[in-house]
């Protein structure tokens, strides 16, 4: 088969010979492309083997916290509370009956080695099995006697956050590309455009700062909601960073549709809003489909914004005033706690697994759908 005549061996205006120069530009540009290539590669590595364990089954059986303080006190361990100041110094007498270990989980009881009281007892002996009814449960409590993995709350909370946030961005990203393309000044135009690629570059940290103080109080005071932080709050948050993406990626859209159909619709008789809005809108209509899934991306994954915004609580509730949490805020607050190589460490590399098939489905469908269908139709193809 010959190859065809667009190809880089066969181009007319190709030259032949490079110099030594340009062939290290050429071998450097291919080691780190490759390189990068390979780099994601691993990381998927890393994330899908961490969570092996808990696809294969790994941790079916737990051995509960009850079970590991009667292996240290067969072991002739003293278990002791740590001291967090050192100018304090606890005698022998006073750390068994004084100070005691705080419980955090009231569905905890604690055992009688550490209370030093015979009585004392556990409401269960043996850990929940790690199985797929409870992956799917509704009780996220990965920290108990018990412990329950269920990542329907976070999936809950992720999804109201995620359609809060693109409800409120995407039209307001597209409104403003529409006017900024079509509507505003040239000198207008020239503003507008680089202030919101400004928006787009702010912290994380910051927006969700913001939302923190300011916002999650307006809120409340203006819609009367029983928790100042909630999917609502986290929402508006997600959006003020999902709005720049959404903008960009449609004013780009919008200035590539040739000038032609504008023109031929204000020939026919058109206002200016009608032409915009009926005739130049569908025609970028990929490009516009593509931003809005761009953004759908940025709001699912993004961390600060929801762990400082949406009130971080694992609940399930269909009421967007209440708190939630997400996976990727679930992931920054509980990873760097976790011990290493145990089922609730697995579980969160198992969110992010999630969280990267979503992502990955999100750009599979913007690269497949949107460019070679939408695209061939809508140019008669």
């Amino acid at each position: 088969m010959e190859e065809s005549p667009t190809t880089p061996q066969n181009h007319a205006f190709l030259r032949t010979k490079n110099n030594l120069g340009e062939r290290l530009i050429e071998r450097s540009i291919t080691i780190i492309g490759s390189f990068a290539v390979v780099l994601i590669f691993l990381i998927l590595l890393f994330v899908l083997r961490e969570a092996l364990p808990l696809l294969t089954g790994a941790f079916s059986q737990h051995t509960s916290p009850a079970e590991l303080v009667t292996e240290a006190t067969q072991a002739d361990t003293v278990l002791k509370p740590e001291i967090y100041n050192p100018d304090i110094i606890l005698s022998e007498e006073q750390a068994p009956e004084e100070f005691q270990p705080e419980v955090y989980n009231l569905d905890v009881v604690v055992p009688a080695t550490l209370t030093g009281n015979s009585k004392g007892t556990t409401n269960n002996e043996k850990s929940e099995e790690i199985t797929l009814a409870n992956i799917l449960g509704t009780v996220w409590q990965p920290v108990s006697t018990v412990p329950k993995f269920g990542i329907m709350p976070l999936v809950i909370g992720t999804a109201k956050t995620t359609f809060v946030a693109i409800f409120i961005g995407a039209p307001l990203g597209i409104l403003a590309a529409l006017y900024a393309v079509f509507f505003a000044p040239v000198r207008l135009r020239e503003f507008i455009k680089p202030m919101v690629e400004i928006l787009a570059g702010f912290p994380s940290v910051v927006i969700g700062f913001f939302c923190l103080l300011y916002v999650g109080s307006a809120l409340q005071t203006l819609f009367g909601f029983d928790f100042r932080l909630n999917a609502f709050v986290g929402g508006i948050g997600l959006s003020i960073a999902v709005i720049p993406i959404v903008f960009t990626i449609t004013e780009d859209a919008l200035s590539a549709v040739p000038k032609s159909l504008l023109e031929g619709s204000l020939a026919m008789g058109a206002t200016q809003w009608e032409s915009a809005y009926k005739v130049m809108l569908p025609a970028a209509f990929p490009g516009v489909f593509a931003a809005v899934l761009l953004g759908i991306g940025r709001a699912f994954g993004e961390t600060m914004i929801a762990l400082m915004a949406s009130g971080n609580a694992a609940m399930v509730s269909a009421s967007i005033g209440d708190p939630v949490r997400t996976f990727s805020a679930t992931i920054g607050a509980e990873m760097g706690e976790v011990i290493w190589g145990s089922a609730h460490y697995s579980i969160l590399f198992f969110l992010g697994v999630l969280l990267f098939i979503v992502s990955f489905t999100l750009n599979a469908i913007t690269e497949l759908f949107v460019k070679e269908r939408l695209a061939k139709k809508l140019q008669g193809g």
